[in-house]
């Protein structure tokens, strides 16, 4: 049984959702400009950032930053 979770922006949204919608928005290059991990620079692929961003969780929150204020943004 899930619980509410009000205070979690990021409750219910999939890790590959959030890269796909940055991806698409900002391109492999900017993204690697804007958060300086390796697995945006070289040779990225969706899977291996994914791999990546499960492992680290201090890269996954920068990810999770960004799309958070990019939809604020865009809202």
């Amino acid at each position: 049984m899930s619980k509410e979770q009000p205070n979690n922006p990021m409750h219910g949204i999939k890790l590959k959702d959030v890269l796909t919608f940055l991806k698409e928005y900002y391109g492999w290059k900017e993204l690697a400009n804007l958060i300086n991990i390796n697995c945006f620079k070289s040779n990225p692929t969706m899977n291996s950032c994914i791999k990546f961003l499960r492992k680290e969780q201090w890269a996954r929150n920068k990810v999770e930053a960004l799309y958070l204020s990019t939809k604020d943004e865009l809202m």
